[in-house]
């Protein structure tokens, strides 16, 4: 299928599906990016570290917290303020 499938449509699905999973983890303020560590290997820090590196990549200048601050929809500062908990010892 992706072998039929021209190369700015495959970005295009690819850029839709990325900004559908940043817009989960906004209203799933509820996860907490340990949970996501420790089952799935990455969390929103990841995302945004993964977001700078490719504006980076292509000659945009970005700073992690600029990156952050997109994948959060809000400063970081903020987003831990309002919905980061403990970790619990487990």
């Amino acid at each position: 299928m992706e072998r039929d499938m021209d190369e700015q449509t495959r970005i295009e699905l690819e850029a839709a599906a990325f900004r559908r999973l940043v817009a989960h983890l906004r209203d799933r303020t509820d996860v907490q990016n340990i949970d996501l560590m420790n089952l799935a290997g990455f969390c929103r820090n990841c995302l945004a570290k993964w977001y700078r590196a490719a504006a980076e990549d292509q000659g945009t200048a970005m700073d992690y917290e600029q990156a952050r601050e997109i994948i959060y929809g809000m400063p970081y500062a903020d987003w831990k303020d309002r919905y980061q908990r403990e970790a619990s010892p487990d």
